[in-house]
């Protein structure tokens, strides 16, 4: 269980919740609510108090690198910092040309300064980077916004997929209704209320022929 408790940033009343394995709570609230700071405190990049537990750690007894690379962040504006894209992932070559592939890129993109891809591109890159990693929790900050609705469906599958198989948490701040509707639970900032996702009820039964 990914667990929060008593979670105190600034600008924010405490949050409180909780995202099983392979869960999802989708994240939901107005430009400036708290979203992305939501994410970088879940990720121990900004201080905070109140305690953010994974299974038997708590983020306070485990040293920061080690969190981050446990609880992955997928930041909004995603940064490349090396001058080729192969540069940022594994050595394997075959299986990277799978993965991007996948994401319909160009298995020639790993060639490619990043600073020269447009935003879509840098934007399904970053997640894969994230995944080939194997974070054991995704916090995932609108990683579909600038997609078309073709790769968004990709993207959307991608991480469906990842954590169906690991078995994930996943904490998702998107404004997607697909999203917040295949979501778990849903976090309404900067009221930091959970609200679970209406009952559609029993399918209506069929007429008789």
């Amino acid at each position: 269980m990914f667990a929060v408790r008593d979670l105190e940033i600034p600008g924010l009343s405490p949050l409180s919740f909780e995202v099983p394995p392979g869960g999802v709570l989708a994240v939901s609230g107005p430009s400036g609510s708290g979203k992305t700071r939501l994410l970088r405190t879940l990720a121990d990049l900004d201080p905070h108090r109140g305690d953010v537990r994974w299974g038997e750690r708590s983020c306070a007894a485990v040293p920061a690198p080690e969190w981050r690379r446990r609880v992955g962040l997928l930041p909004a504006e995603p940064r490349f910092w090396r001058p080729a894209v192969g540069a940022h992932f594994p050595e394997d070559e075959d299986s990277l040309a799978e993965e991007l592939a996948g994401l319909r890129l160009d298995p020639e993109v790993r060639h490619a300064d990043p600073a020269r891809l447009s935003t879509g591109e840098r934007s399904r890159l970053a997640l894969l980077r994230l995944l080939l990693n194997a974070p054991e929790v995704l916090l995932l900050d609108e990683p579909t916004a600038n997609l078309d609705q073709d790769n968004r469906a990709l993207v959307i599958g991608r991480i469906d997929r990842y954590r169906r198989e690991r078995h994930a948490p996943v904490v998702w701040v998107s404004h997607l209704p697909e999203v917040v509707a295949a979501a778990d639970r849903v976090l309404l900032l900067p009221e930091g209320e959970v609200r679970g996702l209406p009952d559609p009820g029993p399918a209506p039964a069929e007429s008789p022929a």
